[in-house]
């Protein structure tokens, strides 16, 4: 077996010496490279930190000016839509509004007659009968108006007045002026 040489004492204590020696410098040199880069960018730190500010003002108005143009493009559609909407809702009106007015017309008017009042055909006919008379006592056309229905109540006079005069002729035909006597 070979033995190694065994080093002496003072060949240890020089090479723990050397050793430490070696790792202190290497501290030092690590500590002042720290030193010289938190120098630098305290130099620098400031140009850095514009020039950033200035790449994200850039990259802020590109973003706004396509978000714009999205927003614009988004409201066109949208009045785009709006509009063929609106174009279609006013066909359909026009189509279906008449007929829904000549069913409020019918439903007014069937109303009005059977509240007994008169309509514009009828008043024009009672006009132009007074304008007759009044020209010359010319007998005017006799006009076929539509009869309406009386109510109950209505019914219930007339045949009581129809009553009084048919009798009050009755009695005497030849004094019979065509009022009602009175009761």
């Amino acid at each position: 077996m070979v033995k190694k040489p065994q080093k002496s004492d003072t060949d240890k204590k020089k090479g723990k010496a050397q050793f430490a020696s070696t790792v202190k410098n290497s501290a030092q040199q690590i500590w002042l490279a720290g030193l010289g880069a938190f120098s630098k960018a305290q130099q620098e730190g400031g140009k850095v930190f514009e020039a950033l500010v200035k790449e994200g003002l850039t990259i802020q108005r590109k973003t706004q000016a396509v978000a714009e143009e999205k927003l614009s493009d988004a409201s066109h559609s949208m009045s785009s839509m709006a509009s063929d909407i609106g174009t279609k809702a006013q066909g359909q009106w026009d189509r279906f509004g008449s007929k829904i007015e000549s069913i409020v017309e019918n439903s007014v008017t069937k109303a009005l007659s059977k509240l007994g009042v008169p309509s514009a055909r009828d008043l024009d006919a009672l006009n132009a009968r007074m304008d007759a008379l009044a020209q010359g006592g010319a007998k005017a056309p006799a006009r076929k108006t539509a009869t309406r229905r009386r109510a109950p109540a209505e019914q219930v006079v007339a045949s009581k007045t129809t009553r009084r005069r048919r009798s009050a002729a009755a009695a005497d035909p030849a004094n019979y002026d065509g009022t009602t006597p009175s009761a």
